[in-house]
């Protein structure tokens, strides 16, 4: 039986149909690969017998062979379909044809003579080959092929012609090299024609493929000119089978074509692209990532998202609904109750409304530092890049300090140390420390940390240490062994660890020591000043011992010479708020290429013959004060900071810590760096990180980590124009810091800014005017340097220093992004233009930095005003990144999986309230400024505008926050409720804003990360803060405004961690009083006695109202449930009520039953009034 294969669009070229017992299958073979040609081989299993039958079929441009097999057992079918190619062409009347006459005499096509006789074989572990059978039937005569053919049966190849060659027999016989090659293989090395065996057989034989060699895919053809076009598709090699049977299975399956090129293989001999193209033995990388982008924006799931903003729509009718009803159904026997109540609920509703509508668009997103570092960091050198070195912009890092007795050296020490180990270019980082007390102990710390360095920092680095603040690593309880391969590794932590234990008793006793130094040369100068005056005869009374010589008590350094900051003595001259300017160089800039270290020894602790030891720049800088002048408290500091930095290393970008936030993930400063280079980046004026916070009780009692600020307020802000800047933990571009608005911005006009509308932002001309608010990008190249007038605009605004000015250019230029990612628009940079050598410090480079940290240098600038940290609020932070946003800028939100910086926050409930004081201050103070969102420009977004306008307004909820916590108390001493009745309206109304508050609230908890712990936290201390530090922020900031009375707050004390022998947490159970606690008492008592009055009178009355009483005590209970921390706070250690506790409880309970008798007198009292 014979199975013709159809022709299909989609099947191979060679199609194979097998049926067996009454079943056919098909299977598609392509062979790409030339292969050798057929051998006429007598052995083979199908090369003739009996019960064989060969027939052949045309038709369609194609040639059909089928072959059946017969036996008892079973019945076989093959049909193989050979379309026309280069090697199977339909013969015509060519010199390969024979003429048309003996075609007619042969009574045949002439076509069915090339591969009727030819079986394909193979199978499993074998190769694909054919087989050619001599026909026998009807005693055809055999075709006619022409000298220049192969006179091999089946083969249609070219023979080699002309002068004798190697595969060329004496006798004359035509044979293609293929065929050739097969005799030799398999024909015993005998010419096909005369049966004499070949001259010059071992010459041309082939060297047997290894096992090896067998495995690897077969080389692609090579497409040079040399190569024919016909040899691209040549026939498979013949198979001799020794059992003389057929493996229909190891036939299908075996096949040594090859698999082309690309990413999944790439051939060893490698590959030409077109005729004469240029040959490719190596792959190219595919692995190459660097056009994929940086980072990537997750939207929150459809699923959690699209029911959350349904969820608020409801909630919003609802309120609209119960405000409705609370507005049409008033208390006419307590009119009094009702209006209060009214008021406060439309302000809780107004507050949530502001509060929930920025949360519409959280969003996360997420980085490729693997993409990073390829792009910007290249493995190999190349035109542009010669020495291989990093091509990322520059950083440099501010770490703020103030006070050393509330911000311990050691915690300093230890932020910098893990910014000295930063997983970043050495040569591009620079870390700049801000000393605004100018202390001599903070001074000496850092020299300390800057020799422990040389040993920590490379531990670090060849370890791979995470966290790498010493402190925060040895404090650690897990494993250190964790993750740790190197067999040194317990060596020389061991190490490590011993020489940390003596830096920590070295810095801690350096105020001692210090002391005792200054001690010891003031009394060597007072000796030597009465000797003196003794040789002078200057002193009148030698004789009386008592009077003694008036030297000033100064604090001396190690080499015995005058501290040029602050004195212990305070002496005029060298007191906090009057001493000279400083700055020291403590590590000086790295080389750009890396230097090793050696192997251990008696100096060097750890081996570092593998690891780079160098360090990036250390700087000590403490800003020059003098009486009368304004320093602006930490804005002006970090200016400071600003100016020096711009003139010794002027980093395109500025991350700013303060001293008790340290880099916990290593990687953070990457992490941040791929926002600000990927496309679309150089919008962006700030990347703030998430604040976390150690050290604090695993209760979390006064809500220190602030989780629902940070995961839920702030990520939500990534959706819109971008997160707040919260004064910690965030990376600047340098030239937004200095006031110029971004290369182009978006303006949203209209209802809710629903019109935008794109503004490119660069100058056009030199005499171009600029906007009173506005600061066009200074322009690297475009010869604006030359333009005088230009010049002396930026001397205006920027100082007098030339240096500075000469910076601001270069610092553009260094945070542009790379010209393949640049915008519309936008100027960019080539790749390799940032990997070149810092211009090394000179001292005039020092010296003027020394000038522009100088007290008078800001006198008629723009600085504080429009350029760098924004002065005029204690919370300066918020201020100067409303002042970015509302030119346009953009920010960003990274939250990183591993955190990027820790801190530590004050678990004390005093300290923490002046906290929160001082940040509710500041925002009263923006809601009265210009810094009000009501004024902000068209560049933010509608819903930004109003999370900014939420900032300047949540701490007047206070007002209105108090009064409703007493609205319960004062229902249960007159027996009056908000309601004349509880209707079943009100009730459902009150029940339906409860759950959906409740549902949002898991919602909120889905999509954020937060816990339901911290949600609940939260929502406690709200209402401690709202009835404590937010109302004495209200009259703080209304002082300030109308009476001009300025409100000086204290540093929060910084914790060092517990002292051995002390409980984990003392700091959280000691007391500490201060009037923001009377508020919350005063509520406490109030409700508390309230409770016992109405229980009592509704018990004891003959006409019980028990559903007022209800209504009273739950809201009573619902103000005791949030204000429960704060009463547990004030129970001090372990249930010890300070006595000024008891002092205030009983002298509220006084005044409250004094009020309570003159308010509501007895009944019985009423008799003896009647005459």
């Amino acid at each position: 039986m014979v199975k013709m294969a159809t022709n299909s669009p989609t099947s191979s070229p060679v199609t194979i149909t097998v049926t067996s017992s009454g079943g056919s299958r098909s299977m598609g073979l392509t062979s790409p690969k030339p292969r050798h040609s057929l051998s006429n081989n007598a052995n083979s299993p199908l090369s003739g017998g009996e019960n064989r039958r060969t027939s052949t079929s045309g038709g369609g441009g194609g040639r059909y062979l089928s072959f059946s097999k017969e036996s008892t057992d079973e019945f076989v079918a093959y049909t193989v379909h050979m379309p026309p190619t280069p090697d199977n062409r339909v013969f015509t009347d060519s010199q390969t044809s024979p003429p048309l006459d003996s075609r007619e005499k042969l009574g045949k096509n002439p076509n069915e003579g090339f591969i009727k006789d030819t079986i394909f074989t193979g199978g499993f572990n074998s190769t694909t080959k054919a087989h050619v059978i001599k026909s026998t039937e009807g005693g055809e005569p055999a075709t006619l092929k022409s000298k220049t053919i192969c006179g091999m049966d089946g083969c249609d190849e070219k023979a080699v012609v002309g002068k004798i060659k190697k595969n060329q027999c004496e006798c004359g016989f035509g044979i293609c090299r293929d065929c050739y090659l097969d005799c030799v293989d398999s024909g015993g090395g005998n010419c096909p024609g005369c049966k004499e065996p070949y001259k010059d057989v071992s010459d041309c034989d082939e060297e047997p493929r290894s096992d090896e060699e067998e495995d690897q895919a077969n080389p692609l053809p090579s497409w040079g000119r040399e190569v024919k076009l016909e040899k691209n598709f040549s026939l498979v090699q013949s198979f001799k089978n020794p059992n003389h049977e057929f493996d229909h299975t190891r036939w299908l399956f075996e096949t040594k074509g090859t698999y082309g090129y690309g990413n999944a293989l790439w051939p060893r001999e490698g590959y030409e692209f077109g005729r004469g193209s240029e040959r490719y033995d190596n792959p190219p990388d595919f692995s190459d990532r660097r056009n994929k982008p940086l980072t990537r924006k997750i939207g929150i799931s459809a699923a959690i998202i699209s029911p959350y903003r349904l969820l608020i729509v409801l909630r919003l009718g609802v309120l609209c609904c119960f405000l409705a009803w609370r507005i049409m159904h008033p208390n006419h026997e307590a009119m009094w109750l009702w209006m209060m109540s009214v008021i406060c609920e439309i302000w809780f509703a107004y507050s949530w409304i502001l509060d929930q509508l920025p949360k519409l668009c959280p969003v996360k997103r997420v980085t490729d530092l693997t993409v990073l570092k390829e792009r910007f960091e290249s493995s190999e050198p190349n035109l542009r890049n010669p020495k291989k070195l990093s091509d990322l912009p520059g950083i440099d890092v501010f770490v703020s300090t103030a006070d050393a007795d509330k911000e311990p050296p050691l915690v300093t020490a230890n932020t910098v140390l893990s910014i000295l180990a930063v997983d970043y270019p050495v040569e591009k980082v620079s870390c700049y420390i801000s000393d605004d007390g100018g202390s001599l102990v903070t001074f000496e710390a850092l020299a300390e940390a800057a020799s422990f360095a040389r040993t920590w920092v490379p531990f670090c680095r060849k370890h791979k240490i995470e966290p790498r603040n010493p402190e925060a690593y040895f404090g650690q309880k897990r494993d250190p062994l964790k993750n740790k391969v190197r067999l040194d590794f317990v060596k020389d932590r061991r190490r490590v660890k011993r020489e940390y234990d003596e830096f920590k008793v070295r810095i801690n006793a350096l105020p001692d020591s210090i002391r005792r130094r200054s001690d010891a040369y003031n009394a060597q100068t007072e000796i030597r000043a009465k000797k003196k005056q003794m040789e002078l005869g200057i002193n009148n009374n030698i004789n009386n011992p008592s009077e003694t010589v008036k030297i000033p008590k100064a604090t001396w350094m190690s080499d015995g010479s005058h501290w040029h900051g602050t004195w212990s003595s305070a002496e005029e001259g060298h007191s906090k708020g009057d001493h000279a300017g400083i700055i020291q160089i403590m590590l000086v800039p790295a080389s750009p290429e890396p230097f090793f270290g050696q192997e251990a020894d008696e100096e060097n602790l750890v081996d570092t013959t593998e690891v780079d030891i160098r360090l990036p720049m250390l700087v000590y800088v403490s800003r020059e004060k003098r009486p009368g002048f304004d320093h602006n408290k930490k804005a002006g500091a970090m200016n400071a900071l600003v100016r020096a930095s711009a003139i010794m290393s002027n980093g395109a970008f500025i991350l700013n810590l303060d001293c008790d936030h340290y880099i916990y993930n290593s990687s953070a400063m990457r992490e941040g760096m791929c926002f600000m280079l990927d496309r679309g980046g150089d919008k962006i004026c700030y990347v703030q990180f998430p604040q976390r916070f150690e050290g604090i009780d695993p209760n979390d009692r006064y809500a220190n980590h602030n989780t629902v600020f940070f995961d839920v307020s702030m990520r939500a802000l990534d959706g819109l124009q971008g997160p707040m800047y919260v004064g910690t933990g965030c990376i600047f571009r340098r030239i937004a810091i200095y006031g110029f608005s971004p290369p182009i911005t978006t303006e949203h006009n209209g209802w809710f800014g629903r019109k935008k509308s794109k503004k490119l932002l660069r100058r056009k001309s030199k005499n171009a005017p600029e906007e009173d608010d506005e600061m066009l990008l200074p322009i690297n190249g475009d010869n604006y340097e030359d333009d005088d007038a230009h010049r002396a605009t930026l001397a205006k605004q920027f100082g007098n220093s030339v240096s500075l000015i000469d910076s601001i250019a270069v610092a553009e230029f260094g945070g542009r992004l790379l010209h393949e990612l640049r915008g519309k628009g936008c100027l960019g940079r080539p790749a390799g233009s940032l990997a070149v050598q810092r211009e090394p410090l000179d001292h005039s480079a020092l010296s003027e930095s020394v000038s522009v940290i100088t007290c008078f240098y800001e006198d008629k600038t723009e600085w504080g005003k429009r350029v760098g940290w924004i002065y005029g609020s204690v919370t300066e932070d918020v201020v100067t990144g409303y002042r970015m946003h509302n030119r346009g800028w953009r920010s960003v939100y990274c939250v990183t999986k591993r955190d990027a910086f820790r801190g530590t926050a004050p678990i004390n409930l005093t300290d923490r309230l002046n906290q929160v004081l001082r940040w509710a201050t500041g925002s009263v103070e923006i809601f009265f400024s210009r810094n009000n969102a009501l004024f902000a420009s068209p560049r933010m977004k509608f819903l930004q505008r109003v999370a900014y306008f939420n900032v300047g307004i949540y701490p007047f909820t206070s007002v209105f926050l108090l009064v409703y916590c007493l609205l319960p108390a004062l229902s249960l001493f007159s027996g009056k409720f908000i309601v004349q009745s509880l209707d079943i309206t009100f009730l459902i109304l009150l029940l339906s804003i409860t759950l959906t508050l409740c549902m949002l609230a898991l919602l909120e908890i889905k999509w954020s990360g937060i816990t339901l712990h911290d949600w609940w936290r939260n929502e406690q201390f709200w209402l401690i803060g709202g009835t404590s530090a937010h109302p004495a922020a209200v009259i703080q900031g209304l002082l300030k405004v109308i009476a001009g009375i300025d409100i000086s707050f204290t540093l929060t004390s910084k914790s060092t961690g517990a002292e051995e022998g002390e409980e984990e947490f003392a700091e959280l159970y000691e007391f500490r009083w201060t009037m923001l606690m009377i508020p919350p008492i005063v509520i406490i008592m109030l409700n508390v006695v309230g409770i016992g009055v109405a229980v009592s009178r509704t018990v004891y009355s003959p006409f019980p109202e028990w559903s007022k009483l209800m209504g009273g005590v739950f809201f009573s209970f619902w103000v005791l449930s949030h204000l429960y921390p704060f009463a547990k706070g004030m129970m001090g250690r372990k249930g010890k009520i300070p006595t000024i506790v008891y002092l205030w409880s009983g002298l509220i309970c006084i005044v409250i039953s004094l009020l309570t008798v003159f308010v509501y007198p007895p009944v019985g009292s009423l008799r003896y009034e009647i005459p």
